[in-house]
């Protein structure tokens, strides 16, 4: 018996530096993996990035961290004789024998961190500033009255804001095809005077503030898209924080963060648009970002049970 149990030991042992070894082979099997997803999927530096858990700004977010999912791209079309169809106001179905007509998609857009990143000047590092601004990132400074006092005094902000790259030509494109409406959980002091430098052409139909944010169990500040419609099948939510949209999970793009450290950043124009171009021409957008993105699963990987969701 003693015997036996000497074999045993000796068929179980398995040396230090060989243990060490497989660890690293599985370790670089699991990393090649991924990169090979990766690189399958053409993402840009960020998205890169923040599969490997570097894409952090420059500056701290302020929004909860999170690993952002990567946007599927849309299927590539090989034959030139069936053009992609052009977004209309309103886009006609066949419906038997008749035509049924649906209403113009409305695109839900955030501000922070997904349109623009903010920054109050005072604590803006004078070489992020420098290096922004010379990359070609487009900038302005802001007054902004806090809702605080200061010896019987409004308080006066200063903030340093910084455009996301092809932000005007976004809303142009995206306005042509869609009603735009603006829902930030900032305040009214602070994002109403902000909205009016971006959007000059007044293309935004609809601005919400924190005070049309829910709370949760789970999150405070929830962007509840109940308000704006009863038949949700054709409004759509562009956020970089995903928990702004759980009651409504199947209606979410969740974009990946935008801070002044990214001056070369596309994804207003070459990632969101042709997305929402495609969402443009479906009767019901929830099927494709469903598929597309796994939101439930998502939430539900984040101690958020399916169940509480408002699929």
């Amino acid at each position: 018996m003693a015997l036996a149990t000497k074999i045993e030991q000796a068929e179980v042992y398995v040396p230090r530096y060989l243990q060490i070894w497989r660890a690293l082979m599985n370790y670089l099997v699991f990393f090649f993996q991924i990169l090979g997803q990766i690189l399958r999927g053409t993402p840009s530096l960020a998205q890169f990035l923040s599969y490997i858990g570097l894409g952090h700004p420059l500056i701290a977010s302020s929004s909860p961290s999170f690993k952002p999912l990567p946007v599927v791209e849309l299927p590539v079309r090989h034959s030139s004789s069936e053009p992609e169809p052009t977004p209309q106001a309103n886009v006609d179905h066949d419906i038997g024998d008749g035509l049924h007509q649906i209403e113009k998609l409305t695109v839900v857009l955030d501000l922070d961190e997904t349109l623009v990143c903010s920054y109050e000047s005072s604590g803006l590092p004078a070489m992020v500033h420098a290096q922004a601004a010379e990359a070609g990132l487009k900038w302005f400074e802001l007054e902004c009255v806090s809702s605080e006092t200061y010896e019987g005094k409004q308080k006066i902000n200063y903030v340093t804001v910084f455009e996301r790259p092809g932000l005007e030509e976004f809303l142009k494109q995206t306005g042509e095809f869609a009603n735009l409406v603006l829902f930030t959980a900032g305040l009214k002091g602070y994002a109403r005077p902000l909205v009016d430098r971006i959007d000059v052409e007044n293309r935004f139909q609809l601005h919400l503030y924190r005070p049309s944010t829910v709370s949760t169990k789970y999150r405070e500040h929830v962007k509840d898209l109940s308000c704006l419609a009863k038949d949700l099948c054709r409004v759509v939510i562009v956020d970089n924080n995903p928990f702004s949209f759980l009651l409504q999970p199947l209606n979410g793009i969740p974009c990946l963060p935008f801070s002044a450290g990214q001056p070369h950043d596309d994804q207003l124009l070459e990632v969101l648009l042709p997305l929402l171009k495609h969402l443009s021409l479906q009767k019901d957008i929830r099927p494709t970002l469903q598929e597309r993105f796994h939101m439930p699963e998502w939430f539900q990987m984040h101690g958020i049970p399916i169940s509480d969701l408002t699929v």
